[in-house]
Order: C-alpha cells, then structure tokens, then sequence
C-alpha cells in the first residue's frame, strides 16, 4: 500500500493537533507503525486516516486515490480502537453482524457467515453468544478486530490496541495482529509496543507535537533516527523494556 498526506492540518476543540503533515509511504510498505510519545498526534492521524476527523485543510491518499470522510475507500477500512467499542448489550456474534447489516448492507445469512468465520479463526467461537462484560479484556480486543476483519477491509487501522490490557493479554492481542501481517494484511497500527513494530513493520512514521518527525523504512529507523526527538524517545523507551 502507499499512503501519502499533503499538508494535512486537524483542528479538534479550537487545538491544533496536526500542523501541516506530509509524508508519503514506500509502496511496498504492507504494515506502517505510527510510533511517537503520548499527545503527539498518533491517534488523530490514524483517525484522519479512517475517516473519523475532518481535516480542516490538506488531503490524504491511499494507492493513489484521495480520501474523502464519505469515500467508499473508506468504507473499505477497518478500525480497532483502544477501548474494543463493543455494545455491551449485544452478544459478542451479534457486535460482529451489526454494521456489516447496517454498514456494508449485507444479507443476514452473510453477516451470520463473516461474523462466525472470524469468531472461529480468532478463538473465539465459544464465546459467540457471550456479551462483551463476560469476556477477559484480550478477548474483547480479539471480537473488536473480528469485527473490524469481517467486512474484508483493504487496511486495517489499530489505534494502540493493547493499551487497556495486562501483559499477558498484550501478548495474545499482538499475536493476533502478527498473524494477520503474516497473512498479507495491510495495516497502520499507532503503538507504543517498539518490539513489536520493529517485528513487524516495514515503514514508520515517528509522530511528534503534530508532525510527522521521520518517514522512512523500518530497517533504517531502528538502526539509526534521524532526528533528537526520535532518537531520545527509543533510548527512553530502552530503559524500560
């Protein structure tokens, strides 16, 4: 995939949270990690991504098509969120099947299909009729990207979506995420998790005070930042991992 912003600016609340951002992704580039500190932009760029904010100026691109809020483009995305978002009143299954009815407009028998296809290839077919309370929090991420899987998205989008959960749930929600990379899966995924996104990305953008820092290969990002802020984040981070 190639993503690419233009002079991308969001205002959220009267704060300008992204200033100007421009950077453009290798085509190559399956899984992009947005890496940066906490209030530096990650989420609202994954949301500007998705379709959730409006830019107040600048555009973005995916493969060479402009995004727009409504695009059907967008449509084609999937997001998980760092809550897991799921209705508590409704069955895990039936949190699945909801907006591929009402979203995607899909007949009830293949929503039913989708929805029971993802609880199965993501362990959780046992907990179809179960409502989001009684599942273990690694398990409610699990039915969030299920949901976010069933409508065949060309890019998922993960807002930090182990930031909820204990280490050991950490670990099962990312080897979700890596079998998906595995897959072929293309994915933008905003995490603090560095192990991990040096695992499994091929881009990064490093994203702080509403810019993006760096854009650049993994390989090289890891080897050598560029910048002071990006390397003091990694050698924070390093002490403490």
């Amino acid at each position: 995939m190639k993503l690419e912003a233009r002079d991308l600016c969001v205002v959220l609340g009267g704060k300008t949270i992204l200033d100007g951002v421009n950077f453009a992704t290798a085509q190559e580039a399956r899984v992009l990690a947005l890496l940066g500190p906490s209030g530096g932009g990650k989420s609202t760029l994954l949301r500007a991504l998705g379709g959730l904010v409006e830019p107040a100026s600048g555009s973005l691109w995916h493969d060479g098509q402009r995004l727009e809020v409504s695009s059907a483009a967008r449509r084609g995305f999937g997001f998980v969120f760092q809550a897991f978002n799921l209705f508590p009143h409704f069955s895990v299954q039936q949190n699945i099947e909801l907006p591929l009815r009402e979203v995607h407009a899909m007949s009830a028998q293949e929503a039913t299909r989708r929805a029971l296809h993802w609880l199965q290839r993501l362990g959780l077919e046992s907990r179809a009729g179960h409502r989001s309370a009684e599942l273990s929090g690694g398990q409610q991420q699990r039915a969030a990207i299920a949901r976010a899987l069933a409508p065949d998205p060309s890019l998922l989008l993960l807002d930090e979506p182990t930031s909820a959960l204990d280490p050991v749930m950490t670990a099962e929600v990312l080897e979700v995420v890596r079998e998906l990379a595995s897959a072929g899966q293309q994915i933008a995924l905003a995490t603090h998790e560095i192990r991990f996104a040096r695992e499994v990305a091929q881009w990064v953008l490093f994203v702080d005070g509403g810019q993006v820092i760096e854009s650049c290969a993994a390989s090289a990002f890891f080897a050598q930042p560029q910048t002071p802020q990006a390397r003091r984040y990694l050698e924070g981070l390093s002490r403490y991992r």
